[in-house]
C-alpha cells in the first residue's frame, strides 16, 4: 500500500456545469478527492457520470466552474508537462514513424537530438516496441498504437499519468496484455496514475484504488484501498479475479451503482 504523506493532487468542491439545453447542464459536482503520489487511482462509474470531466480538470482543458484542483498545491490552469494524457484513441500522428511520436514531446522542448534518440530507446524497450521503432503508425495494430501512446506519455516523466478508458476499444487478449504491462510500469517506475474505466474488473484489478462515482451528475460515492494489483504483481497471476474477496466486492460495487441508478 502506498504511504500516505502530502497530497499530489487535490480536488476540493469540483463541479463544472456545462450550462444551458445545449450544454446538457451539471457533469459533476461538488467533488472533493485527494491522490497521493504513487497511487494507481482507479475510478469508474455509469456511463455519462462525469468520469472523463473530471480527468480533462486534472489534465487542464477545461476549468471547473466551481472548486478547486491543484497539482503540488498549485492550482492547475492549463496544460503542461507535469500531467500526461492517454486516450482511448491515440493521438499519435499517424504519418509520423513510432520513434518520431514517442519523442515528439522532447523536439518540442528543444531537448538535444543524442538525448531524445537515448530517451526513445529506453521507452520503446520499456512498452516492448523495440522493433517498431522505424514502422509508421498506421502500420501499427490497436494495442501497439496505445502501447506507443503510453511511451509518448512517459517519456515526458509526467508527475501524474491520467488515461481516458486507453483499453475500452481493445479485443479481450490484447485488453489483458496492457494491463500486465501499465500494472508492471506502475510497480517499476512508481507512477501516480489516474485511470478512468467503465469496467468493474479492470478497475479492480489495476488499482490500489478504486473510486466510485454516482449518476449524472457525478459525485463520490465510494473510495476505498484494494489489494489485487500487489497480489497479481507478487504470484505473477491474476486468478485472485475468481477469490471470494474479489467476487464479493465486484458484487459491492455493481450493486451500489445499480442502487444509484435507481433512486
Amino acid at each position: 500500500m502506498v504511504e500516505k504523506t502530502k497530497e499530489l493532487i487535490s480536488v476540493d468542491n469540483v463541479s463544472l456545469d456545462y450550462g444551458g439545453k445545449d450544454g446538457n447542464g451539471p457533469a459533476i459536482k461538488d467533488v472533493s478527492l485527494d491522490i497521493y503520489p504513487g497511487e494507481f487511482v482507479c475510478v469508474m462509474g455509469p456511463s455519462g457520470c462525469g468520469k472523463s470531466t473530471l480527468l480533462k480538470i486534472l489534465a487542464g482543458f477545461i476549468k471547473p466552474t466551481g472548486g478547486t484542483a491543484s497539482l503540488d498545491g498549485n492550482k492547475i490552469n492549463g496544460i503542461d508537462a507535469q500531467r500526461g494524457v492517454v486516450f482511448q484513441n491515440s493521438t499519435l500522428y499517424e504519418w509520423y514513424s513510432v520513434k518520431k511520436n514517442v519523442g515528439f514531446g522532447l523536439s518540442m522542448r528543444h531537448v538535444a537530438k543524442a538525448t531524445i534518440a537515448e530517451e526513445v530507446e529506453k521507452y520503446l524497450a520499456e512498452v516492448k516496441l523495440d522493433d517498431w521503432g522505424d514502422k509508421k503508425v498506421f502500420e501499427l495494430s490497436g494495442g501497439m498504437k496505445q502501447r506507443a501512446a503510453i511511451a509518448s506519455a512517459l517519456i515526458n516523466k509526467p508527475e501524474i499519468l491520467l488515461m481516458d478508458e486507453p483499453f475500452g476499444a481493445l479485443d479481450a487478449l490484447t485488453k489483458n496484455q496492457m494491463q500486465n504491462l501499465i500494472r508492471r510500469i506502475w510497480a517499476k517506475s512508481h507512477n501516480t496514475i489516474f485511470f478512468i474505466t467503465h469496467d468493474v474488473d479492470e478497475a479492480l484489478l489495476l488499482g490500489s484504488r478504486v473510486v466510485v462515482m454516482s449518476k449524472h451528475p457525478g459525485r463520490i460515492i465510494a473510495d476505498f484501498p484494494a489489494p489485487f494489483t500487489t497480489d497479481i504483481l507478487r504470484d505473477n497471476d491474476d486468478d485472485i479475479r475468481y477469490s471470494k474477496d474479489f467476487l464479493a466486492k465486484r458484487k459491492k460495487i455493481l450493486e451500489m451503482i445499480s442502487q444509484d441508478i435507481l433512486e
